[in-house]
């Protein structure tokens, strides 16, 4: 499976984990999004809205870290220990990657994107 991935990126180190906790090898293909890898013509084929991180798993790609992560359990998990079967389990694991991507993950985005992209100081107030 080619995994296109940037290495400091929560979300792509979340499909690394899950991917090493269900066995599976990655062939990772980081892409510097500095500098513009991520908008070239061969990556925009694999992936039209140009995100990371993106799952090549043969004729299959599919992008969005908490739906690849979904995806390898359900495909590749040997038992239901990580995403559960049961409908109340997998509620609250969906309830939790939910909550990461709506309120937890938007919070530190807005807080770190400035500091991390445009070289300002984190304020104080976040």
């Amino acid at each position: 499976m080619d995994f296109y991935h940037l290495p400091l990126s929560a979300p792509c180190q979340s499909v690394r984990l899950v991917a090493k906790a269900l066995g599976l090898h990655l062939n990772l293909k980081e892409l510097d999004l500095l500098n513009g890898e991520h908008l070239k013509p061969e990556f925009l084929k694999i992936n039209p809205q140009h995100t990371i991180p993106t799952l090549v798993d043969n004729d299959f790609v599919l992008w969005e870290s908490r739906a690849i992560l979904t995806y390898l359990c359900e495909k590749y998990g040997k038992n239901d220990g990580l995403y559960p079967k049961d409908p109340k389990k997998r509620a609250l694991v969906n309830q939790r990657l939910y909550f990461d991507m709506g309120t937890l993950y938007q919070r530190f985005s807005q807080a770190f994107y400035p500091v991390m992209m445009e070289g300002k100081e984190l304020a104080a107030d976040n």
